[in-house]
């Protein structure tokens, strides 16, 4: 409560004359008057209620205000009480890591010849196959199958895992590593096979779609990791793909972002990681989180590797990496993505409680990854292992291990046939890669919920796509599948903690017994000493006696002879100063004869016959 002091010289309700002014009377009716009286009396009633001598706040508010304004408290309550003091940011939370990809893998320089004759392969493989004539960009087949080639060449290894097309029944020699369909279907795939062509399965799969697709990676790998320098397919094209990016309605620039190239998802950048200072946010909502133009059109850089339009986003953590199948999802062209989130951090207990790992240490699989320890990068990081130890080379999705390199089919003919061997055994958990890497013991997630709307809208399209032009050179025939906006943002200033704690504790053990021990024994803790007391002392005097019993049979226990000597006691000389003399208690009873003095004749006296005996 707070006191309001008032002049003594002038009573609360009571009026005043301005200086200054003058007062003028006159009569007045009767019912005016008394009206006047009836709001004056009102009027100081309510001022009498309003500026009492004792008042209560109305809000805490208002508590707050009061205290922070007269509180005599120094130091560091001013964080609290002050409006623009910049230490509460400490209370702010950080915002995430946000990787946006192109999904539209690059047609790098460094490889362009390659991949051109790769599509003239599948051009004339899809041709046999469906009778489909796919429209190439270069030269067609004619000129290229008149190009001499070395035995070495890509077709060489192309004809080695042919695309095929069969019926079911005509693989029932081969063994098949896809999951079983209906007879009648078609299949389609490609044969691996070992080295030395012994061993041989069919890679199938019942869409057509899918096994192109797979056919063309597993060749489109393969030329990837023929590039001895991995800086040869850094071509960013910042600008050309974000075409806007703000952050708390501030402006980013390249100073926010890293860069790196993915296979399949092609060049992907990643806002607010650890290369600059973190962004924080102060407020949830649209307009304080990070937003994104970006442009979604299929450039058919390679059209048979990537067949979706849009990007793809990702929200993580700082320190893990961006595994984009697991966790990103797409964005479609022509409409505004609003990604809401909610930080929620897991704490496990470890130790005898569960088998989480602290930092991964403790567990059995090499880190691969510049990364801490997650359960996806130590899962990643036993298949390269493995991969390396049974193939002989490692996976180009995947780190490099220390002194090994990548599969390539001009050096290891075979490693597509043991890489999908492994990948089975892998998926099957015969690896033991599952088992082996376990969960961190503490892990933050972000929970997303995702809105769409289109955008631009009809009425607003024009104005939007003619600044974009003029800005970003944007000259898209069909704008509206051109362009996206993405908006990540914090749906609450606040984050979730789910923590593990025990069951039971020593102390919730000792409550349960001492709640047991009442509710049986009616008793209390005082009692439970009593007994603990009583015990005790039974255990002290049965020891007691029993010593005593102890030195009592020792004491009455007669003399054992020397182990050299005679059982027969009367030849032994016994030396009367070497041992101490037993000592006897005799208690001589005496029994009194009868007196026969009447048979004795009488004469002398009784002494003198006693005598003479």
């Amino acid at each position: 409560m707070r006191s309001r002091f008032l002049s003594p010289g002038l009573p609360a309700n009571s009026g005043f004359v301005p200086q200054g002014g003058s007062v003028k009377t006159g009569k007045m009716p009767e019912g005016e008057k008394t009206r006047q009286c009836k709001q004056e009396e009102e009027h100081r009633q309510k001022e009498e209620e309003r500026e009492g001598l004792i008042e209560f706040y109305g809000s805490y508010q208002e508590l707050f205000q009061f205290f922070c304004s007269n509180t005599t408290i120094h130091g560091a309550i001013r964080l609290v009480c002050s409006k623009k003091n910049k230490m509460k940011t400490a209370f702010w939370l950080t915002f995430p890591a946000v990787t946006l990809c192109t999904l539209n893998p690059y047609r790098y320089s460094a490889i362009r010849k390659k991949l051109d004759e790769l599509d003239q392969i599948t051009h004339q493989t899809l041709l046999d196959l469906y009778d489909y004539n796919m429209s190439l960009a270069r030269s067609d087949w004619s000129t290229l199958s008149t190009r001499k080639r070395s035995s070495r060449s890509l077709l060489h290894h192309v004809q080695r895992h042919p695309l095929r097309r069969q019926k079911r029944d005509n693989l029932v020699n081969l063994p098949e590593n896809s999951p079983s369909v209906d007879k009648n279907d078609w299949k389609i795939g490609f044969v691996l096979c070992s080295e030395n062509n012994k061993d041989c399965f069919h890679q199938a799969y019942s869409s057509g779609v899918d096994a192109v697709r797979e056919w063309y990676s597993f060749h489109y790998i393969n030329i990837l990791a023929q590039m001895p320098d991995a800086k040869a397919l850094d071509e960013s094209d910042f600008e050309n793909f974000i075409y806007a990016c703000r952050f708390n309605e501030a402006t980013c620039d390249k100073a926010n972002y890293t860069h790196f190239h993915h296979p399949l998802y092609g060049n992907c950048y990643t806002f607010n990681d650890n290369s600059s200072s973190l962004w924080t946010s102060s407020l949830p909502g649209i307009n304080n989180g990070l937003s994104l133009v970006v442009r979604t059109e299929q450039n058919d850089f390679i059209p048979l590797l990537s067949t979706v339009t849009g990007a793809r986003v990702m929200v993580h953590d700082q320190n893990e990496p961006a595994f984009m199948d697991d966790g990103g999802f797409n964005v479609r062209p022509g409409i505004e993505t609003s990604i809401s989130m909610r930080k929620e951090m897991t704490v496990r207990l470890g130790g005898s409680y569960s088998d989480c790992t602290e930092d991964g240490s403790d567990v059995p699989v090499q880190n691969l990854y510049s990364s801490r320890y997650t359960e996806q990068v130590c899962i990643r990081s036993c298949f390269q292992l493995n991969m390396v130890e049974r193939c002989g080379c490692a996976y180009y999705f995947y780190p490099l291990p220390a002194g090994a390199e990548y599969c390539d089919y001009t050096k290891h003919v075979a490693w597509g046939y043991c890489y999908y061997k492994l990948l089975a055994e892998f998926k099957a958990d015969v690896l033991g890669c599952f088992h082996k890497c376990r969960k961190p013991c503490k892990m933050t997630e972000y929970q997303l919920s995702a809105g769409y709307s289109r955008w631009p809208s009809a009425v607003s399209e024009d104005w939007v796509f003619y600044m974009l032009s003029q800005q970003n050179k944007y000259n898209i025939t069909s704008k509206r599948n051109g362009v996206a906006k993405v908006n990540i943002f914090f749906e609450e200033w606040n984050y979730k903690t789910n923590g593990e704690s025990p069951a039971f504790t020593v102390v919730t053990l000792l409550s349960q017994l001492g709640n047991q021990w009442s509710l049986w024994f009616g008793s209390s803790v005082l009692s439970v000493m009593e007994l603990a007391e009583l015990i005790l002392d039974f255990i002290a005097i049965t020891f007691i006696l029993a010593l005593r019993w102890f030195r009592s049979r020792q004491q009455l226990s007669p003399p054992q002879p020397p182990p050299n000597s005679h059982d027969n006691t009367a030849f032994q000389d016994e030396a009367p100063g070497l041992s101490a003399p037993h000592r006897f208690t005799v208690e001589a009873v005496v029994t009194m004869l009868p007196s026969y003095n009447s048979l004795e004749p009488r004469g002398p006296s009784r002494d003198g016959e006693m005598g003479h005996e």
